[in-house]
């Protein structure tokens, strides 16, 4: 009790603070030119104040200007995908105009981007929370079946899976509704983090940009994302960033062995005036896929999705709408069983620029209804609906001297159903509403934050007993420039969760997750306080970063096995305990020469009950990656080993998995044109045709992994 005292008296303080109004300020301007290294002008490049989080495009002569620039020192950068170049600072005085000119150029070390750790779009590096941002292009280089794939190996992030086709991603241990799904922002509405064998309809060969966040992010997004968050943003998701004039998009087309792996897909953005119409479509299939102990039987996978929507962007706002359908279906691996599933969803995003106090107000509305079917011997044996609708908005407080923040509030209205064989829990009725705050001071080399949330779920099932959950969030950070291109960040951060829906009223037979749940209706909100630190440095010829955290978490909820079988499953019940996660990551990447990179990453993460001393179940062994880049020109050959440690403390019911260590190889070619980027990548994978097996897939024991093979990709982008 006393915790949420103090919690919530930082959030009145916020509050408070947040009402006061600031006074605008005479200001300076910002132009200049972007440019290829043979002095070529780049037309549609995006250039950044960073400090402001403004965003604007270069024009056809690569000429880009930001005007009503408050006095002061600032770093502007420039990129494209797979360009990138070194930030410039420039002073900027009152009625006065500074120049900033840029060069990009194809390389290693890239400004990644972020809009999700903030809800503003800033430069990683820059952020309070680790974030990890990968473009279209580096994507189009890992063709995946899914989300899991796409992210596996990146520091901090693994699978989870029964098969390719149900792959999540792992945050630092943290899994199912303690890991945030979005889509442009808005909750993807799927039932992944309800089971092992659920997966995400998104497909990364249609996204502009795939950012994880690792940590806390309960400030801005919820009690669901207290392991983290990953947002898939595509380009019709990027209505607010910029306007643009004529046609811009991309197409993509991938084949691979081993897996019959074959799709493709396009976007499309067309822009005339302030308007903006756009569409993306695609699919992908893959057959079962072979190890050298044999194929793996029911693994195959199929997606499609396609997109559409108009949007207009004026300097005094901006809206848009979107529209999307997603179907596929894939198999559950060593099964007779498949999933077969489609999501309709609709968005709004909207906003008003530049009134009274404050910068902006952002406002996005979703609505998503998704179903899917559980099919054994080509008959249904279970259908889940699942129907949500969310809404978000934020004042973004116009910068007053070293002062910026944002406030808002967001909520959503979910009707979950189940209906056959593994009707796990009745109807289920579930809303959240919340308010939050994220505030910031700029002391120049120092930054500092602090945030706090308050929120509400309350779930109504039928025929059980309603629970009503309150509970308040709260964090403070420091972001310290140690020397140039380097900086020190520090978060410590209270967040509070309520037990998620299958928590509470799930009681039957779950095959995905490979128990016969028993929920509690009686379960108390888990209360986690928490550090992450992280020290960082990006400059031309090397980028390193290295982060430590330690969870504390009071009351987590897990599945405790009972020693029972009920209905050949291992009957578990849904239980709290004290826990603590703490772990580590790295990722180091060195200019050894101007064409070769040497590329080294490591994370490794622990996870106990505290009471037992007892293991928790499939946290991720401890991992490292050792690869080189060779570069000439367009060229890049990059081979690398990936490494696991043996798995041998585990939870009751698991069994070992040994380590491994994989061979790949990926090569890529790409050619930048004033108005076009061509990607080609081929990526031989496990070269050596090991057999390994990930401690985080459900089916680990009866499924290795994928074994040797070869995936091409074309990509072309246009602007």
């Amino acid at each position: 009790m006393k915790i949420d005292r103090i919690l919530e008296a930082c959030l009145s303080i916020l509050v408070a603070g947040m009402a006061l109004a600031v006074s605008a300020q005479s200001g300076g301007t910002i132009r200049g030119s972007v440019r290829l290294p043979d002095e070529t002008p780049l037309h549609n490049a995006t250039v950044r104040v960073v400090q402001l989080g403004r965003v604007a495009e270069t024009n056809e002569e690569g000429a880009y200007e930001f005007t009503n620039i408050p006095p002061g020192t600032y770093n502007v950068v420039a990129a494209m995908p797979s360009l990138s170049g070194p930030a410039q600072s420039v002073s900027v005085q009152a009625g006065a105009t500074a120049t900033a000119n840029l060069t990009l150029s194809i390389s290693p070390v890239r400004q990644e981007v972020t809009v999700t750790a903030s809800g503003r779009e800033q430069l990683t590096m820059q952020a309070f929370q680790t974030v990890t941002s990968l473009d279209s292009l580096q994507l189009a280089e890992n063709p995946a079946a899914s989300l899991g794939e796409a992210l596996d190996n990146q520091p901090g992030v693994a699978k989870r899976s029964f098969g390719p086709g149900s792959s999540r991603p792992v945050i630092r241990g943290f899994d199912g509704d303690r890991v945030l799904v979005l889509q442009d922002g808005v909750a993807s509405g799927s039932l992944a983090s309800q089971s092992g064998d659920h997966g995400e309809p998104i497909n990364t060969s249609l996204l502009e940009r795939l950012e994880v966040v690792k940590g806390p992010a309960t400030l801005l997004y919820g009690s669901n994302a207290v392991g983290g968050v990953v947002n898939a943003i595509t380009p019709e998701g990027t209505i607010h960033e910029h306007p643009h004039e004529g046609l811009r998009g991309s197409v993509t087309g991938m084949a691979g062995g081993n897996n019959g792996l074959g799709g493709g897909g396009a976007t499309f953005d067309y822009g005339v005036g302030s308007w903006r119409v756009f569409a993306s479509g695609g699919g992908q299939r893959t057959g079962n896929y072979e190890t050298a102990d044999g194929e793996v039987e029911n693994s195959e996978t199929r997606l499609s999705n396609f997109a559409g929507g108009f949007g207009r962007y004026a300097e005094g706002g901006f809206m848009s709408v979107a529209g999307g359908y997603d179907e596929g279906r894939y198999g559950i691996a060593s099964e007779d069983a498949d999933i077969d599933f489609r999501r309709a969803g609709i968005r709004f995003n909207g906003g008003v620029r530049n009134f009274g106090a404050f910068d902006a107000f952002r406002a996005s509305v979703g609505y998503s209804d998704w179903s899917h079917q559980e099919i054994e011997d080509e008959a249904v044996g279970t259908t889940l609906n699942n129907k949500l609708f969310s809404y978000r908005g934020v004042f973004d407080q116009r910068r007053s001297g070293r002062y910026s923040g944002s406030f808002g509030a967001s909520g959503a209205f979910r009707n979950f159903e189940a209906i056959g064989e593994e009707a796990l829990s009745p109807p289920v009725d579930q809303n959240t509403f919340a308010l939050f705050a994220l505030e910031e001071i700029n002391l120049n080399r120092v930054r500092l934050q602090f945030g706090g949330r308050l929120e509400h779920t309350g779930y109504r099932p039928e025929n059980l007993t309603d629970r009503d959950f309150t509970g308040l969030s709260a964090g403070a950070g420091a972001h310290v420039s140690l020397w140039e291109n380097g900086a020190f960040v520090a978060n410590f951060t209270s967040s509070y969760r309520a037990p998620a829906l299958e928590e509470l009223y799930f009681n039957g037979p779950h095959p995905g997750n490979l128990a016969f749940e028993i929920g509690d209706e009686n379960l108390e909100r888990e209360r986690s306080n928490g550090i992450d630190l992280s020290l960082r440095h990006q400059a031309a010829r090397i980028r390193g970063t290295a982060n430590f955290y330690y969870y504390d978490i009071d009351d987590f909820v897990y599945l405790a096995p009972t020693g029972n079988v009920v209905d050949d499953l291992n009957e578990a019940i849904y239980t709290q305990a004290d826990a603590r996660f703490v772990g580590t990551e790295a990722l180091l990447d060195v200019g050894l020469h101007q064409n070769l990179w040497l590329n080294l990453g490591i994370d490794a993460v622990n996870a106990k009950l505290k009471e037992s001393d007892s293991w928790l179940p499939r946290i991720p062994p401890l991992r490292g990656r050792v690869g080189f880049d060779i570069r000439y020109r367009g060229l890049s050959l990059r081979p690398e080993a990936l490494m696991a440690n043996a798995r041998n403390d585990v939870f009751d019911t698991e069994t070992p998995t040994p380590g491994y260590a994989v061979f790949n190889l990926r090569g890529s070619y790409t050619i930048a044109r004033q108005h076009q980027i061509h990607l080609f990548s081929v990526d031989f994978f496990n070269i050596g045709d090991r057999v390994y097996r990930n401690h985080v897939s459900f089916i680990k024991d009866v499924a290795p992994e994928i074994g040797r093979g070869v995936n091409f990709t074309y990509t072309v982008k246009f602007f």
